[in-house]
Formats: structure tokens, C-alpha cells, sequence
């Protein structure tokens, strides 16, 4: 059975989003609990103190149950979907900032816009509720202030009122838009609503212990409704991909709920992540290497997709990270399907002198790099990134995929294959970032995924929505002999 081990390097360094979070103190709920208090509370901690939804909405959910977490969620991820409207009407209203602990309360105003205009919430319960919970959080004094503004904002109709800022009227801060417009100006407006929409479920089925058919069977006996995804119902006729595996549910739901799930029968990934294991091609007895591997779904789509594989090692920098593919690896039985075949290390990609020490002078005749990027590709799915991001965090993220690239590459056998993957649409940590690759590296070349994919306009990206996907971008490189 395989063994996570401690590479002793250090963890310091980006995640998987090539990003940390501005502060590493835990901010602790002082209030009793009260559903938009707490909605407003975790819309302070994203908002003011860079923390991600990941690492705040489990707090908030420890003090509810069933439906009253799913009307947070709804709520809060909404806010930020909406974050630019609801910033431009509070700007109208309220006369002064408020600054400190009182904060809180402007986005506690905000969610009560959001009720009103976004939801089915009745008007009463949006105001009164929102009001009350002033003294959830031990605002009582600015109860007055609350209703005021969400009076004000009912009776003056700024709902309706036309919003002439580009940026706003789209949804996306302003940096980002700008970069959409220089990248994609003619699908701007089309990404960014398939920026805000809502994301479809996607399952891959465990090939190693069902097949799609007799998982389907399982979902019909439970009354469940999915869509088979066929290889000819994906508008992308570049890419012959056989979706052997994938579901797409037509409702969200409680994946734990779902038949199998204890038993590893299934996976959540979406479609275009589903990609990787298909483009990269295992072969039997090849050596893989998975870098950046957390969560670890596409470290067990490969296992599936080539049980008679050589070997897979597993790579990450964060240890908390890496053990969630420990887990996803128990619960779907590839730890005891591939034991000493399957090996999870906890270190520094960037590091050469702790990828020697770790994985000795090994190569591998395929190597998965999921590099770390600005996940711009699946904002719908985390809204709080949109939000999270700066302009010059890019810059610094491309050179950080710049240094674990040619690292990484070192690992490829002659012959080998790399395939690059990312969950952004941003053009430098993608075709610009391949592109200068291929033109320095004289033992790199391309390996065509589509027909237009040349080494001056490298890769497949894959955005938003497109075949109801995420954003996503892959290139193949083969290393010469």
C-alpha cells in the first residue's frame, strides 16, 4: 500500500492557484449564530482579509444544517458574483465608509441588496432579517443605518437604473476585464456570463469498478436525472475524446447522498479536467510523474484510464493538500490497487536540489504539470478568485510556471512526453508562456492537439462554458531522443 512521505523541504511557496492568502490567522465567529450575520461575516473575511471561501464558509456551516447551509452558500456566492452592482448602489447610498469593525456592515447592506434584486426572498423578510442581524454581530447602533439604506435603495429603484461602467455592468473587476478585452474582444461579454453562471455537476465514473452504464442504471433506480456525454454532442471538432467515463447531473446535489460514493464508485471532476488523463496517453509500463497534483483528481483519472502502468509518483508543496489525494486515493481503493506502484511526496517543484534528493535520478516517459495559474478558467466555481487576484499577481505567477517548467522538464525521458495543463484563460500563463518555451528550449517540440495548434499559437484553451465546461488550457511537449 503506498506511503504519503515527507520530503523535509520547504512548503513555503504558491498553491495550486499560485497564491496565499494575506493573513494566516484564523478569524474566530464571536456572534450567535444567524444566517445572514454569518453570511455577512464571511463576506467580511473574503472581502477584507483575502481569506478564500474554502477556508471561511466551513465555519459558518458548523453552526447550521441541510438547507440553511445551502441558502448561505447561494447567498454568499452570489454576493460575489454580483460584487460590482452591489458596490456601485452601497457607493450611491451610503454618504460616508464605514471603517473597523463596523465594516461588516456594509457587506451585511449589500446582502440585503443582493435578496432584494437576486432572489425570491419576500421584501419583508429581506429588509427585517437584515436589519436584525445588526444585533447578531453587535452592531445594534447601526440598525437605523441599515434600514435606512435598504429603504432608500427599494423606494429610489437603483436596480433598474442603467450602469454605464463596462467592467461593472459585467460583473469582473476591473483588471480582469481589461485583460478579457485584450485577449478575447469580440467574447468578452459571452465569457463573463459564463464567468457568473452557474456550474454544472460533472462525475467520471471509477472505470477500475463500474462502467458508466451500470453506474447510470444506479442513478435511474434512485430517481436521479444525468446526461450521458457522447463524443459527437461536444462541439469541439479538433479533439477526438471518448467521454467513456463522464455524467454531467442536471441538478446539484449532495455528492456524499450519491450511490457509491463510499464505496469510490464515482469522482467529481469536471469534463475538461477530464481531458488530461485522455491527452496524455499512458501507456503500459510507463513511469508517470503527476506535479502540482493536489486535490489528486487527475492523479486517479490516470490510474484508471492505465492500470498497467509502471509507476505514478505524485508531487505537491503542500502537505495539507497532498493529503486529500491520501484520501480520495483510499476512498476510490487505488492505494491497495497499485500499493508501491502509487508514491505521494510533499515537495518544492521549483527546488532542483530537493527534486534530486526526493526523486533520485529518475525520468518519466509522461509527466502531468498542473501549474499554478490564477484559475481564471473556474471563477463560477469559486467566486471569491475573482475578488482574491491583482493584476500583478500574474506577472509573478508566470515566472513562478517559468521555473517549475524548466525544472519539470529536466524529469522528462528522452522520447517522453509533458503535457501542460491550467485552469486559466489568461494568455501568458498559457499560449505565451509555451510559445517562449518552445522557442528556447531546442530539445522541446509539439505535439499537436488540434489541427491549429502550431508552435507560434501553442495548446488547446478551452473557455468558459464552452461544451459546458470550465476554462481550461493544455499543450502537449515532446522531448527529443
Amino acid at each position: 500500500m503506498f506511503k504519503m512521505k515527507q520530503s523535509h523541504s520547504s512548503n513555503k511557496g504558491a498553491s495550486k492557484a499560485g497564491y496565499k492568502n494575506k493573513s494566516t490567522s484564523a478569524y474566530q465567529l464571536s456572534h450567535r449564530p444567524h444566517l445572514r450575520a454569518d453570511a455577512a461575516w464571511v463576506l467580511f473575511q473574503i472581502l477584507e482579509h483575502g481569506k478564500s471561501s474554502r477556508e471561511v464558509m466551513p465555519k459558518v456551516f458548523d453552526r447550521h444544517e441541510g438547507k440553511d447551509n445551502a441558502w448561505l452558500q447561494e447567498m454568499v456566492f452570489g454576493c460575489l458574483r454580483e460584487l460590482p452592482k452591489l458596490q456601485y448602489w452601497l457607493r450611491q447610498l451610503l454618504t460616508k465608509p464605514l471603517k473597523g469593525e463596523q465594516k461588516i456592515v456594509e457587506h451585511l447592506i449589500m446582502l440585503g441588496f443582493y435578496q432584494l434584486v437576486f432572489t425570491r426572498t419576500s421584501e419583508h423578510a429581506a429588509v427585517s432579517e437584515t436589519v436584525e442581524a445588526c444585533a447578531a454581530i453587535g452592531q445594534h447602533r447601526l440598525k437605523g443605518l441599515v434600514n435606512a439604506n435598504l429603504r432608500s435603495f427599494q423606494r429610489e429603484a437603483l436596480h433598474e437604473q442603467e450602469i454605464d461602467v463596462p467592467h461593472i455592468k459585467v460583473g469582473l473587476p476591473k483588471w480582469l476585464h481589461k485583460q478579457l478585452l485584450q485577449h478575447y474582444p469580440d467574447q468578452v461579454q459571452e465569457i463573463a456570463e459564463q464567468i457568473n453562471a452557474r456550474p454544472p455537476l460533472w462525475l467520471r465514473v471509477n472505470a477500475l469498478k463500474t462502467s458508466r452504464l451500470d453506474y447510470t442504471a444506479q442513478l435511474d433506480a434512485q430517481g436521479i436525472e444525468f446526461e450521458k456525454v457522447e463524443t459527437d454532442s461536444i462541439p469541439l471538432s479538433f479533439l477526438n475524446l471518448a467521454t467513456h467515463s463522464a455524467i454531467k447531473l442536471s441538478k446539484r446535489t449532495d455528492i456524499t447522498m450519491l450511490p457509491g460514493f463510499t464505496e469510490g464508485l464515482f469522482s467529481v471532476q469536471d469534463l475538461a479536467a477530464q481531458l488530461a488523463a485522455e491527452l496524455l496517453d499512458v501507456q503500459a509500463g510507463d513511469d508517470v510523474l503527476d506535479c502540482c497534483a493536489a486535490p489528486g483528481g487527475k492523479t486517479a483519472h490516470i490510474l484508471e484510464s492505465q492500470p498497467q502502468l509502471g509507476s505514478l509518483d505524485a508531487i505537491d508543496n503542500d502537505g495539507q493538500r497532498l493529503e486529500r489525494i491520501e484520501e480520495n486515493m483510499q476512498r476510490l481503493g487505488h492505494d491497495v490497487a497499485f500499493g508501491d506502484r502509487l508514491n505521494l511526496y510533499v515537495v518544492d517543484a521549483q527546488s532542483e536540489e530537493v527534486l534530486s534528493r526526493v526523486l533520485n535520478d529518475k525520468q518519466y516517459d509522461r509527466i502531468l504539470l498542473d501549474a499554478p495559474c490564477s484559475a481564471s478558467g473556474v471563477i463560477r466555481r469559486h467566486p471569491d478568485i475573482r475578488w482574491l487576484r491583482k493584476a500583478s499577481d500574474i506577472v509573478n505567477t508566470v515566472a513562478l510556471q517559468k521555473s517549475i517548467l524548466a525544472q519539470i522538464w529536466q524529469r522528462v525521458k528522452p522520447g517522453g512526453i509533458l503535457l501542460y495543463a491550467t485552469c486559466s484563460i489568461l494568455k501568458q500563463e498559457n499560449e505565451c508562456q509555451i510559445a517562449e518555451f518552445l522557442a528556447t528550449q531546442s530539445d522541446a517540440t509539439l505535439l499537436p492537439i488540434h489541427e491549429n495548434d502550431t508552435a507560434e499559437c501553442p495548446g488547446l484553451q478551452i473557455l468558459p462554458g464552452q461544451a459546458q465546461m470550465d476554462g481550461f488550457y493544455y499543450a502537449r511537449l515532446l522531448k527529443s531522443c
